[in-house]
């Protein structure tokens, strides 16, 4: 298996992307902490995942929340090799709409979040002598679709941090990767009032944005590409991926907008 013994921590972990690869990691012989918010639905992930997976509730954007993750890390693995930076979350408004609470939110868990795990991440990677960091970000980095800018602006500021880590872990062999993501079938809408989803779409829909995104892929693809990054020899590595769905067709366009809300 290709990552026997390795000990690998992936956020945002009960569900979606960040679910497949804690699931294809483990299914490759890693021992995968999961972290994510709601306890109840993660320790269920975990339990569908295996004996491999280990669920610890966490709210990434609590430094103090953090340390302890990692402490508990520590002592049941030994260290760390790989760390997944998965978890975000977006509120759509416009900026002129944005509440203090939600962008105060997306900055904690889109951009603070990594930081505070990498942070503690590179000591426990230093001690097996290197390690993986990936950074999931998105390709509304250079297409930032409408009524979602905050989440944007947090992955940039995301793939800012990754160029910053990777100069500072150079000599480290700790390996820093941005994965930016096309449109992957999951649910990131899944908090969304009805409402808002309507005007997000009509605004992505009436701006052309459809036509310029690929269309919705697996979870599963993904995860098998950051599984290829991981285990690239370790005299290589990616900078940067993007991966997303082919050109889509109107006729996929139109499955999209008229998609289950929840699996949007």
């Amino acid at each position: 298996m290709r990552l026997e013994g390795k000990s690998a921590l992936v956020t945002g972990a009960s569900r979606g992307l960040g679910f497949a690869i804690a699931q294809c990691f483990a299914a490759q012989g890693a021992t995968v902490t999961m972290l994510a918010r709601g306890a109840d639905e993660l320790e269920k992930a975990a339990a569908g995942i295996g004996e491999r997976a280990f669920a610890l509730a966490c709210d990434i954007g609590d430094p103090h929340a953090v340390r302890r993750v990692f402490r508990q890390i520590e002592a049941r693995s030994g260290g760390l090799d790989i760390l997944v930076n998965n978890a975000a979350l977006a509120t759509p408004n416009p900026i002129a709409d944005a509440r203090d609470s939600d962008v105060q939110m997306e900055v904690a868990v889109n951009v603070l979040g990594p930081l505070y795990c990498s942070r503690e991440a590179i000591p426990l990677m230093r001690a097996r002598g290197g390690g993986d960091i990936v950074n999931i970000s998105s390709e509304s980095v250079h297409n930032p679709y409408p009524h979602l800018g905050v989440y944007a602006a947090t992955k940039s500021a995301l793939e800012t941090l990754s160029a910053v880590l990777r100069q500072e872990l150079a000599d480290e062999h700790i390996r820093v990767t941005t994965y930016r993501s096309g449109n992957v079938r999951g649910t990131f809408s899944r908090s969304w009032s009805d409402e808002a989803r309507t005007r997000a779409r009509t605004a992505a829909r009436d701006a052309g944005f459809y036509n310029q995104s690929g269309a919705q892929i697996e979870p599963d693809i993904a995860a098998e590409a950051i599984l290829n990054v991981v285990t690239l020899p370790r005299e290589a590595q990616i900078d940067l991926i993007e991966l997303r769905g082919v050109q889509p067709t109107s006729e996929t366009i139109a499955a999209r907008m008229a998609a289950d809300p929840s699996r949007v």
